[in-house]
């Protein structure tokens, strides 16, 4: 852990500040964008190791940013998870048929957040 850098796409300021005071403790580099046309600028600049997605933001929604983050040749290859407070399955499967490689809930389960990030970043590591 520690030099990869994960970009986080998320317009609501509390749980922005909260993912980042997690994953900075973890020793993780954080980039930030607050809605999906951002966050594929970001994404396109920066090539991050992850990026961590919300899927209701303005501008541009987290599914249509994923599918095109994943149709560009540039990015295709960034894991990208959603991280939303939608939580039904018909959420999860769009968000599958959008390209996202990972979904997690919000809010957040602190204890196992890292190690859920950890193991997206590296599947083959123990979970």
């Amino acid at each position: 852990m520690g030099s990869e850098r994960i970009l986080i796409v998320e317009d609501d300021v509390g749980s922005l500040e909260l993912i980042k005071f997690i994953l900075q403790r973890a020793g993780y580099t954080l980039l930030c964008a607050g809605n999906g046309i951002e966050g594929i600028e970001v994404a396109r600049r920066e090539k991050p190791d992850l990026i961590l997605m919300d899927l209701s933001m303005p501008e541009l929604d987290g599914w249509s940013a994923a599918e095109r983050i994943k149709q560009d040749p540039e990015t295709k290859d960034i894991t990208v998870v959603a991280l939303s407070v939608l939580s039904m399955y018909n959420d999860k499967l769009r968000a599958q048929e959008a390209g996202f490689d990972g979904y997690l809930t919000k809010p957040i389960e602190v204890k196992t957040f890292v190690r859920q990030i950890a193991h997206f970043l590296n599947p083959s590591a123990p979970f």
